[in-house]
């Protein structure tokens, strides 16, 4: 009979586990309404990378404004969660300048904002004192935050380089092929 019990508390909790991890939810880091701005900069490198810049200081501005509340659970949920969504934005605005930088789109407008507001950003994460409930998601947004820096820095140097020596492809938006010279 004890084992009869047993089993049948087991197979309770493992199907509760399945319930609860069923009704979890993937974050989104954006809200619709951001989500729909991104899909209509499309095609527009200069408004996408300004736009995630734009998102992304704002999650750090709240991160930073969280930082000095007294601590208790709820805090440390939701900066958990913020540098949680920050990290997915570094990364998916980094997959967005290897897209982009393939293209020979000019970016340099959007790429000078970014240089400006990644440092800002990692300096914010720096100072947010480390807590057991976030400090492994704050160490990997400070990483992603690094490596953002870095690329946005080394691509502007890039295509600073690149439109510097090819002055007729100043402002596009993707790299179209040169028409073949006619013979005459």
């Amino acid at each position: 009979m004890r084992f009869c019990r047993a089993v049948f508390i087991i197979i309770s909790l493992v199907s509760l586990a399945g319930l609860v991890s069923a009704q979890k939810e993937k974050r989104q880091p954006l809200t619709e309404d951001q989500i729909d701005k991104i899909r209509e900069a499309g095609i527009f490198p200069d408004q996408r990378i300004e736009l995630y810049t734009k998102f992304m200081d704002e999650h750090a501005e709240t991160i930073k404004g969280l930082t000095n509340r007294r601590q208790s659970v709820a805090r440390g949920k939701r900066i958990d969660d913020e540098l949680l969504d920050l990290t997915e934005l570094m990364d998916e605005l980094g997959s967005n300048l290897d897209q982009y930088s393939e293209r020979k789109a000019d970016m340099r407008n959007s790429l000078k904002k970014l240089n400006e507001a990644a440092p800002r950003w990692v300096q914010i994460l720096r100072t947010l004192a480390g807590e057991p409930y976030f400090d492994e998601a704050r160490k990997e947004a400070i990483e992603a935050g690094e490596e953002l820096a870095d690329e946005a820095k080394r691509l502007l140097n890039e295509q600073s380089a690149y439109f510097a020596t090819h002055k007729e492809e100043k402002g596009q938006e993707r790299a179209e092929p040169k028409p073949a010279a006619q013979p005459n």
